[in-house]
């Protein structure tokens, strides 16, 4: 099957028709050696339906050839509408393609035409320098060839949840999913007495107040020396009991309870058919029950007092909780690798879409999102390994990933087969 370059201007559907928003995609229309621009429509196709390109009265006809064979780059030579034996011309094709990446070939003889050495790697999307010599003259072309790619405003795709990551190493591994309850750390709680017994003279905290370790809180006299002595905050967080008021008399009993509602904790209770596999020092992929990812720790230990007549131990995992969110009593999702492996490459599997036959991600430079077809590997719920189609380092879109397909498709951005 040969494949036509196709150029010209398109103007992608917006993405944000999917979702009330408004944005476009527009991409450079070809130009020819003198920078002049071509509409689609006035390709023109040759004998072997590749693109032709002229230059007075030489021309070359350009096509991928791709039938039982890896995409390889034909050239057909013309002289006045006649054919030119291909070891008379001499060529090279130029690839820009977005993020940087450029790919030279070289041209061989070939039966009736010039081959490029080389395959013409997926996907087809670039910008195009031809150079052709012949009989000491060169002849030049520039056009660009646009395949699965879109443009969104930056608003377009903020407003579309649109997210993007750097495709790299992770480790690969067997997951199993466990529930957890958010608790308070052990270091979470302290409580506050006096020093010496005596009537509470001032307080300055009531329940629901935040301190700051350091802080005054209170003033006792002490009945021994009749001496009013300062109590301060030995931690920093929120006042959760008071159990003193002025005039009482501060004895063995706790004046305060202090909690600091950002030393949290997650517990799991792990069931018999995990037992055998969960272990302290795993890395477990903390998620919101409905998927959403919240941090990563490990199974810091388990609890001596676990419920032996069930069977089931309770595994300890720290919870980053700066801003309070996560309360005790909260149930999140954690996924605990129990096996793996690392790899040098792989993508969120969540961001893997259909593309004609293949299965792609949507690499992201600025505006512009672009299709990367896949050769993948090991997969799981997470993470998929990527064997081919992705250079590592490569920002791609994880989220939001489906409506950018949706664009491209609208967009009618590929080359004819």
């Amino acid at each position: 099957m040969r494949r036509l370059f196709k150029t010209g201007s398109f103007w992608a559907a917006s993405i944000m028709l999917v979702l009330g928003l408004s944005a476009c995609s527009t991409e450079p229309a070809a130009v020819d050696a003198h920078g002049e621009e071509a509409a689609a429509e006035e390709v023109e196709k040759g004998p072997h339906n590749g693109r032709m390109l002229r230059d007075g009265a030489f021309a070359v006809e350009l096509a991928i050839f791709e039938d039982g064979q890896p995409p390889q780059f034909r050239i057909w030579a013309t002289q006045d509408g006649k054919a030119i034996a291909p070891g008379e011309v001499q060529a090279t094709v130029t690839l820009k393609r977005l993020g940087g990446k450029v790919d030279r070939f070289a041209f061989a003889p070939e039966s009736d035409h010039l081959a490029g050495r080389g395959v013409v790697e997926e996907p087809h999307s670039f910008d195009v320098e031809v150079v052709a010599v012949h009989q000491g003259k060169t002849h030049r072309w520039a056009y660009a060839s646009p395949e699965g790619r879109t443009t969104l405003s930056a608003e377009a795709a903020r407003e579309a949840g649109i997210r993007v990551e750097r495709a790299g190493p992770v480790t690969l591994g067997e997951t199993r999913e466990l529930i957890g309850t958010v608790a308070l750390a052990p270091s979470a709680q302290g409580e506050v007495r006096a020093r010496f017994p005596g009537p509470v003279v001032a307080l300055y905290k009531a329940v629901g107040q935040s301190v700051r370790r350091g802080e005054l809180i209170a003033r006792v006299e002490s009945n021994e020396s009749l001496q009013v002595y300062p109590i301060y905050a030995p931690m920093s967080g929120v006042v959760s009991e008071r159990g003193t008021n002025v005039g009482d008399v501060a004895g063995a009993d706790p004046m305060f309870v202090i909690v600091n509602p950002a030393a949290t904790i997650l517990e799991f209770h792990i069931f018999p058919r995990d037992l055998e596999v969960v272990r302290a020092g795993q890395r477990v992929a903390i998620q919101t029950l409905d998927g959403a990812p919240v941090a990563t720790g490990t199974i810091s230990g388990f609890l001596t007092n676990a419920q032996a007549s069930s069977g089931t131990a309770v595994a300890r995992v720290s919870l980053p909780n700066p801003a309070g969110v996560w309360r005790p009593g909260m149930s999140l999702k954690g996924l605990v690798t129990i096996s793996g492996r690392q790899v040098p490459l792989a993508v969120r599997t969540k961001a893997l879409q259909r593309f004609r036959d293949f299965t792609v991600v949507f690499a992201a430079y600025g505006n512009t999102y672009e299709v990367r077809m896949l050769k993948l590997g090991q997969q799981t719920p997470e993470w998929t390994e990527v064997l081919g189609g992705l250079d590592p380092g490569t920002p791609y879109v994880t989220d939001g990933a489906f409506l950018v397909r949706a664009d491209v498709e609208k967009s009618g951005a590929s080359h004819d087969h």
